[in-house]
C-alpha cells in the first residue's frame, strides 16, 4: 500500500497502469468495475505527496489512460496518413503524452489546492467535483478531446439509469465520488459522525441508477418510421480516389433501388465524395427515386458556400432529399482530419498533414435542425456525437437522433466500438431512438435506453433495416443540461479551497 501513496518509480508504475485498465472498464471490454479501481488507485496515489511529486503521478496516470485507449491514433497516422511505423510512433506518443499534462494539472491542483485529507468526507466531495472538471475541461480546451469519460463504463451498468438525469458526466462524477468514498472507509469509521452521511452518499446513487433503468422519460411523437441505413466498406485508400467515384455513386444507388420500400434511407459521411454542386445530375435521380418511394433520403456529401464575408468555404455536410428538407454543415470539426491547425507551417511536411478533405470550414452554430417526413432529425457528423453538451443542445429541439460516420480511419482497433458505446450513451441521455450508418460498421439502430436493436457487422457491405420512433419530452439533462452539476462542483471545488485555506493559516 505504501508503494502507492509514496513518491517514486513504484507508485508512478501502478498510477501508469491504474489508467490502462480504464480501457478494459469501456468498449469493447465493458468491466465496468475496474473504473472504480481506476479512479481509486488515481485518488489513493496522490494522498501523501508534494505538489510536483502529484503532477508527475498524475501525468503517468494520464499517460496510461490515453496510450491504452487511444491507442487507434497509431493507425490513423500510420495506416491512412502514410508516416511511417516510427513516425507513427512518435506522433502518437507526442499525442498521448500531451494528453496526459491534463491528468498532471488535475494532481498538482489536487495536492497544492484542494486536499484534505483530514475531512476524508469532504475531500472525497471535492475530488470528484475535481474529477468532473478535468472530463468537462477536456470538452473544451483546444476544441475538446472528450474520449475516454469513466462515466462511458456505465452504459449498461448499475448507474445507468441515471444518465438521462444528468448526462454521462454525473455518472462520472458518481464514479469519482464512490472511489474516493471506498478509499476513505476505513477513515471515516473513526469519524461516527460522518460515516452515516458517507455510507448514504456511497449507496443512494447506486441504489437510484437501478431504480431508475428502464424509465421512459419520454414517449412517442408519432408511428415508427422504416429505416434502411446502408453501408458501403468501401476502404479508405480507395474513398477519394476520382478513378473510383463512379463506383461509390453507382454502389449507393443500387443498394438504395434494391431496398425494400422504407420511410427513410440513409447513408453515410460523405457517401457522396463530390461537392454536392457537382453531383446535381446524380442527386436528382435520387430525388425522385426517394419522392416515388416517399421516402427521405439523408446522405453525407460536401457542400461548397459563401460565409458571411462571402468566402467560398468547404464544409463537411448532410443533406435530406425526398421527402424532406435541410442541409446540415457539421461544427465540431476533427483537428488533422477535416482541418489543420498551423496549416501554413505543417501542410507539406509529411503525408499526414495533406489528407484530402482536410481543409473544411465550421458550420455556424445557429442551424435548423434537418427534417424528414415531417420530424425534426439532430445529426451529428461522426466525432460530433461525442460531445454531451453539443449533442444534448441539439437533441432537445428534435424527435429523432442521427449520426452518420466513416469509421474507416479507426481500421480495425477498437475505436469504431469505443465511438459507437458514446453514440449510445448520447440516444440514453436524450430518451430517443438514433440512427447510427457508417461506411464499414458499425451500422446500427439505438433505442431510448441506449441498448442496440438492429445492427450490421463491421468491414461488411449490407443494408441495416429496422424501425424506429419519433420522441417527444425532454430528459431532466435535455432540459437542465450540465449545468446544475457544474454549479454543485463549483461550489464544491470553491468549499475545498476556502477550507484548505484556513487549515493552513490555522
Amino acid at each position: 500500500m505504501h508503494w502507492i501513496t509514496r513518491s517514486g518509480w513504484p507508485g508512478n508504475l501502478i498510477a501508469l497502469t491504474a489508467g490502462a485498465i480504464t480501457t478494459l472498464a469501456l468498449a469493447p471490454f465493458d468491466l465496468w468495475p475496474l473504473a472504480l479501481l481506476s479512479i481509486a488507485l488515481f485518488y489513493l496515489g496522490l494522498r501523501d505527496l508534494q505538489p510536483r511529486q502529484a503532477a508527475w503521478r498524475g501525468w503517468y496516470y494520464g499517460f496510461g489512460l490515453f496510450a491504452a485507449g487511444t491507442s487507434w491514433v497509431y493507425v490513423s497516422i500510420h495506416d491512412y496518413g502514410a508516416a511511417s511505423p516510427a513516425l507513427a510512433a512518435f506522433l502518437t506518443l507526442g499525442f498521448v503524452a500531451g494528453l496526459g499534462l491534463l491528468l498532471a494539472l488535475t494532481a498538482w491542483l489536487w495536492a497544492r489546492w484542494l486536499r484534505r485529507s483530514e475531512a476524508p468526507l469532504a475531500d472525497a466531495l471535492a475530488f470528484a467535483a475535481l474529477w468532473l472538471a478535468q472530463e468537462a475541461f477536456r470538452s473544451w480546451f483546444l476544441t475538446g478531446f472528450p474520449w475516454l469519460y469513466a462515466g462511458y463504463s456505465q452504459l449498461d451498468g448499475p448507474l445507468a439509469g441515471l444518465a438521462p438525469v444528468g448526462g454521462v458526466w454525473l455518472l462520472s462524477f458518481l464514479l469519482a465520488l464512490s472511489a474516493a468514498l471506498l478509499v476513505n472507509l476505513v477513515q471515516l469509521r473513526r469519524q461516527k459522525a460522518m460515516l452515516a452521511t458517507a455510507i448514504l452518499l456511497l449507496a443512494a446513487p447506486w441504489l437510484a441508477g437501478l431504480a431508475l433503468k428502464g424509465h421512459a422519460w419520454t414517449k412517442p411523437a408519432g408511428e415508427p418510421l422504416r429505416v434502411a441505413a446502408m453501408q458501403g466498406n468501401i476502404e479508405q485508400n480507395l474513398k477519394w480516389d476520382p478513378a473510383q467515384l463512379n463506383a461509390q455513386l453507382a454502389l449507393y444507388r443500387d443498394l438504395s433501388f434494391s431496398a425494400e420500400p422504407t420511410d427513410l434511407i440513409i447513408w453515410p459521411e460523405t457517401a457522396v465524395p463530390i461537392l454536392k454542386e457537382q453531383a446535381a445530375g446524380y442527386l436528382e435521380v435520387m430525388q425522385r427515386f426517394a419522392n416515388e418511394r416517399q421516402a427521405a433520403l439523408i446522405t453525407g456529401v460536401p457542400i461548397r458556400q459563401a460565409n458571411e464575408r462571402g468566402e467560398q468555404r468547404y464544409y463537411n455536410a448532410v443533406s435530406v432529399f425526398g421527402q424532406g428538407d435541410g442541409d446540415y454543415l457539421k461544427q465540431k470539426l476533427v483537428p488533422f482530419g477535416e482541418y489543420v491547425p498551423l496549416q501554413e507551417v505543417l501542410r507539406g511536411l509529411i503525408a499526414f498533414f495533406n489528407l484530402p478533405m482536410s481543409d473544411f470550414a465550421r458550420g455556424s452554430a445557429e442551424q435548423p435542425l434537418l427534417q424528414a417526413k415531417g420530424y425534426r432529425i439532430a445529426t451529428f457528423i461522426c466525432y460530433e456525437v461525442v460531445y454531451p453538451e453539443f449533442a444534448a443542445g441539439l437533441s432537445a429541439h428534435s424527435e429523432l437522433l442521427l449520426t452518420v460516420s466513416n469509421d474507416a480511419w479507426f481500421g480495425r482497433s477498437i475505436g469504431p466500438l469505443q465511438h459507437l458505446q458514446m453514440a449510445q450513451m448520447r440516444a440514453l441521455e436524450a430518451g430517443r431512438w438514433m440512427i447510427r450508418a457508417t461506411n464499414n460498421g458499425m451500422t446500427v439502430l439505438i433505442d431510448p435506453f441506449g441498448q442496440i436493436t438492429e445492427q450490421l457487422p463491421q468491414f461488411e457491405q449490407g443494408v441495416l433495416y429496422g424501425e424506429v420512433v419519433p420522441m417527444q419530452q425532454l430528459t431532466p439533462y435535455l432540459y437542465w443540461r450540465g449545468w446544475p452539476l457544474l454549479i454543485l462542483c463549483s461550489l464544491l471545488l470553491a468549499w475545498a479551497l476556502l477550507a484548505a485555506r484556513m487549515a493552513r493559516t490555522l
